[in-house]
This record gives C-alpha cells, sequence and structure tokens, in this order.
C-alpha cells in the first residue's frame, strides 16, 4: 500500500514536470526548424554531394556557436520583458533602431522568396503550379498568425516543421558506411578554396538575423518568467541539436550517394534534389520524403521570418506587436504589417520579378547585417541585463571570440557573392 502512495506521488511529480516543460518550450524548437530551412537544406545537399562526410564536422563545430548566441536572447527577452528592437532603440537611438529594422525587412522578404520558392518546388514536382500552391500557403500561413494566440502559432510552426525529420529515413535507407563517416571527420581540406567558401557560407549562414529577433519575442510574447530561463536555455540546446542534426543527416545522405560516387549533379532546385536521390532510394519514396522535409522547413521558416521582421519593426515603432491579442484598432499595424510580408514574397515569386538578381541582393545583405545583429546582440547582453544575468568569465570571451569570428566569415561571404574575390 504504501508502495502504492509513493508511486503515485512519483508519477504526480513526472507529470508536473513534464507540464511545466511543455509551457516553456516551443521559443528554440520553432526557431531552430525555422533555422533549417529550404535554402539550408539546398546548401547541405549540394555540401554532402561536392565534399562528401568532410563537412559534416563544420555542422558539428557550429552547434555550441549557434546555441551560445540563441541563448543571450533567451535572458534578454525574459529578463528586460523586451524585444531585441525595442532594446537597441533605448540603447542606441533612433537612428541605430530604423538601420536595424530595416535591413531585417529587406533580409525577411529575401528570405520569404526562398521559403516560396520552395512550397512552388515541391508543388511542381507532384505537377501543381505555383499559382496554386504559393496563394493557398500564403492564406494559411497569415490565417494563422491571426489566431490571436502565440502558443496556437508555436505548436501549428513546430508540428509542420517537425516534417524535416523525414530526411532521417531517407539516410538509412541509403545505407551510410561508419567507416568513410570517420574517415570524413578526420578530413580538413582547408588548402582547397571552394571548400573554404562553403565552409563559410554554413558559418555565416547558421546564425540568420532573423532568427535573435524572433525568438527574444517569442520569450515574451509566451509570457515567460525569470524562473523559466534554465528550462529555456534547454529548449534552445535540444533545437539547436535538432537543426544542426537535420543538416548532418542531408549531408550523410547525399555523401553515401552522389558524393560517393563523385557526382557533380546541379543540386539548386527540389526537383533536382529529389531526382538525384531517386535511384537510390526510389522516383516515388524520394519526392515524398524530400518534398516533405522541405516542405516543413519552408512552411515554418515562412512563419517564423514573416513573425520576425513584423516584431522588429513595430518594437522599433513602439506600436502593439502581440500575437496573443486578436486583430483591433490597436494593432492593425502589426498584423498588416505581418499579412504584406507574406504577400509581397509571393507576389513577386509568382512573378518572376528579377529573382537571381535579388537572391544576390539578398545574400550581401544578410552577410553585412550578421556582424550588425551579433554586435548589438554582445552589447546589449553586457549592458542592457543586470549583472546577475550576465555572462561571466572564460564563457563570456568564448561567446565574444565565436561571435567575433562568424562576425568575420559573415562579411568574408561579399567577396565570392559579388566576385570581389
Amino acid at each position: 500500500m504504501a508502495s502504492s502512495i509513493k508511486s503515485l506521488k512519483t508519477d504526480k511529480i513526472i507529470r508536473k514536470q513534464h507540464s511545466g516543460i511543455l509551457k516553456v518550450w516551443g521559443p528554440g524548437l520553432i526557431v531552430m526548424l525555422a533555422d533549417t530551412d529550404a535554402g539550408c537544406l539546398i546548401t547541405a545537399a549540394q555540401s554532402g554531394t561536392q565534399w562528401g562526410y568532410t563537412m559534416v564536422l563544420p555542422q558539428l563545430i557550429l552547434i555550441p556557436i549557434l546555441y551560445m548566441a540563441q541563448e543571450m536572447t533567451v535572458r534578454l527577452g525574459i529578463v528586460t520583458g523586451k524585444g531585441h528592437g525595442q532594446l537597441i532603440r533605448e540603447n542606441f537611438g533612433m537612428g541605430w533602431a530604423i538601420l536595424s529594422a530595416g535591413t531585417l525587412a529587406l533580409s525577411a522578404i529575401g528570405a520569404l522568396l526562398t521559403e516560396f520558392v520552395g512550397i512552388a518546388g515541391v508543388g511542381e514536382l507532384f505537377g501543381i503550379s505555383k499559382w496554386i500552391t504559393v496563394p493557398i500557403s500564403t492564406i494559411i500561413l497569415v490565417g494563422i498568425a491571426f489566431s490571436g494566440s502565440y502558443k496556437r502559432v508555436e505548436k501549428a510552426g513546430i508540428a509542420v516543421g517537425l516534417a524535416e525529420l523525414t530526411f532521417v529515413i531517407a539516410m538509412f535507407m541509403v545505407h551510410p558506411k561508419m567507416h568513410d563517416l570517420l574517415s570524413g571527420l578526420m578530413t580538413i581540406p582547408l588548402g582547397n578554396s571552394s571548400y573554404i567558401y562553403l565552409v563559410a557560407a554554413n558559418v555565416g549562414a547558421v546564425i540568420m538575423p532573423w532568427m535573435i529577433f524572433y525568438q527574444q519575442g517569442a520569450v515574451i510574447d509566451k509570457g515567460l518568467s525569470k524562473d523559466t530561463i534554465k528550462k529555456e536555455r534547454h529548449d534552445t540546446a535540444i533545437g539547436t541539436l535538432i537543426t544542426q542534426g537535420i543538416m548532418i543527416v542531408v549531408i550523410i545522405t547525399f555523401a553515401a550517394t552522389l558524393g560517393r560516387l563523385g557526382s557533380h549533379t546541379p543540386l539548386n532546385t527540389v526537383g533536382e534534389i529529389a531526382n538525384a536521390l531517386a535511384p537510390f532510394i526510389g522516383s516515388e519514396t524520394s519526392k515524398i520524403l524530400v518534398c516533405a522535409g522541405i516542405l516543413g522547413g519552408s512552411l515554418v521558416a515562412a512563419l517564423v521570418v514573416a513573425l520576425a521582421g513584423t516584431w522588429g519593426i513595430t518594437e522599433v515603432l513602439g506600436w502593439d506587436h502581440s500575437l496573443n491579442e486578436r486583430l483591433n484598432k490597436k494593432n492593425v499595424g502589426f498584423y498588416t504589417m505581418y499579412a504584406l510580408a507574406h504577400i509581397i514574397g509571393a507576389v513577386l515569386v509568382l512573378a518572376n520579378v528579377g529573382l537571381v538578381s535579388l537572391a544576390i541582393t539578398v545574400e550581401v545583405m544578410n552577410a553585412l547585417l550578421l556582424p550588425i545583429v551579433l554586435g548589438f546582440l554582445l552589447v546589449l547582453e553586457a549592458k542592457a541585463l543586470p549583472d546577475k544575468y550576465r555572462m561571466h568569465g572564460f564563457y563570456k570571451w568564448l561567446v565574444t571570440f565565436l561571435c567575433l569570428a562568424v562576425m568575420l566569415f559573415g562579411l568574408y561571404m561579399i567577396g565570392p557573392v559579388l566576385g570581389i574575390w
């Protein structure tokens, strides 16, 4: 009898702990799933095809860097109760805030183009016109945000984003060899300029500017308190492992197939990725797994990117910007801006308005924005937080050094993109 009572008490404690975790977790998971968007998945496929398993090690190294940057947004958002844009305005003035918000807006539109291109590519692979898939996706994405609940938006985003895990099935189906993987981990062709360029592209893209704005705004909208910082760190850590794990899975999948054959097949679209994998796992299976993964990544990223851009701009302008309130006179600017972000991205993709040149412009802009955003993040962490919640000692210097390294890689990307070097 006594043992039964003890068991019931233990079960209640476990259920309470799990309930507490579920109430806190979410911002880290959704922002990390969005990080593995259509562009990142295509890059991972290209990496595995061109460089095989040698591109796995850089992805492993990027795990702590990504976590450290996003963890700062957790403390800033929860402790100050203010979004990233608002903190920049209050600590550096309206001029810097407008610069940050303006570049963020352009970056968000550029990222949305990538997501809608991915969505269109998935539909076309099944014979569905982009004139059907893109408008329908736009309506769904706008409708989710208008539900009047941040938690509802978060749950929908995570549910869709988890479709990226279909790439794990593809990896097991191609039977990668552990010996080749271990050999690739020991090989670092630093003397090859194209390898360095691809590594720089991955490093420069691991911390997207919109990720910082999103997670800081999300922990506020979710109403997280200072007591939840530890659990939200765990949420961010698990999300980091998942997103980098997906990147590694995609790299291994294509390293074990096209990479093993020394293929130089171009992989720039959803169709090219699915067709390239078809000989190894079957045409229909390849289409289903690749399309599910890329569609999930594109949808969750479109949701997060649009919210990040809208939060950042409305914070700078001092407008109401909570997802927990349905559309009304006070927040009409916030919801209008969010909807317009999706509509503009969708229209540009449907109209094919100079997408190639626009993509190059966006890539350069992201490279320029990354040092600005990370610079603000480091300074705000030291300036806006009470001493109790700041970084100290060796950890502080380690985070600062790694962030500076990412900034330099981001700036390095400008040259190859513009053909300067």
